[in-house]
């Protein structure tokens, strides 16, 4: 379960979208052309909290439950090198790019673990857990796996998806727990497929399922 104490606010001052509508503006000018718009949904994981859409040479990484913590990952060559290799092995169909970032989102489980702390973070952390230095919530799996796969997008390393709007799920009749992902869209098919990190411990791939699937579970 995410924060939910915190869902995303719907309510910004007209100044601070302009500015990050800006942002993503630029973002997307300066994307290959199969590279989509950041849509509403997906600029709102920003603005909610007050930070900037990643570009195609950082991002910020929001840990501590709803992005109260907070790491700018400036990507070095070694990064986009490491990157580029990963989605690599993708190329041959929708399913093997699915898999490669999978293993993308590993690789920045990784990289983010000794400089946030989270290699000490557990499956499924909430403010329940009394340890938001070292862990993430759902929101914040959320926004970093997109921004993650925003930059892939923008470096060109999406063959058969591109970055869908985040999904949520929760019904309460049936003691399902509220929890948010990440989404990827397959060209081709238009299935929507979840990424989705926050079930699974430090290094452990991430739950990569069908939407249709995803919101059955718990």
């Amino acid at each position: 379960m995410g924060d939910t104490a915190q869902p995303i606010r719907q309510s910004q001052t007209r100044a601070r979208l302009a500015g990050v509508l800006g942002v993503v503006g630029m973002v997307a000018s300066a994307a290959p052309a199969q590279a989509a718009e950041i849509s509403s949904a997906v600029a709102q994981l920003y603005t909610s909290v007050s930070i900037y859409p990643p570009s195609a040479t950082s991002m910020t990484v929001c840990y501590g439950f709803v992005c109260r913590r907070r790491e700018i990952l400036d990507f070095t060559a070694g990064d986009r090198k490491a990157l580029t290799q990963i989605m690599a092995a993708g190329r041959a169909s929708a399913a093997a790019e699915r898999a490669a970032a999978q293993k993308a989102v590993i690789w920045f489980d990784r990289r983010m673990g000794p400089i946030l702390g989270t290699d000490k973070r557990v499956a499924k952390a909430d403010f329940r857990y009394f340890d938001d230095k070292h862990n993430y919530d759902c929101w914040d799996v959320t926004r970093n796996t997109t921004s993650l796969l925003l930059v892939l997008q923008s470096w060109g390393l999406l063959k058969y998806h591109v970055v869908g709007d985040p999904h949520y799920r929760g019904n309460t009749l049936v003691l399902q727990t509220p929890h948010n992902t990440a989404v990827l869209v397959d060209h081709a098919t238009k299935v929507e497929w979840v990424v989705d990190l926050w079930p699974r411990g430090y290094l452990q791939p991430p739950d990569v399922m069908t939407v249709e699937k995803w919101v059955t579970e718990d």
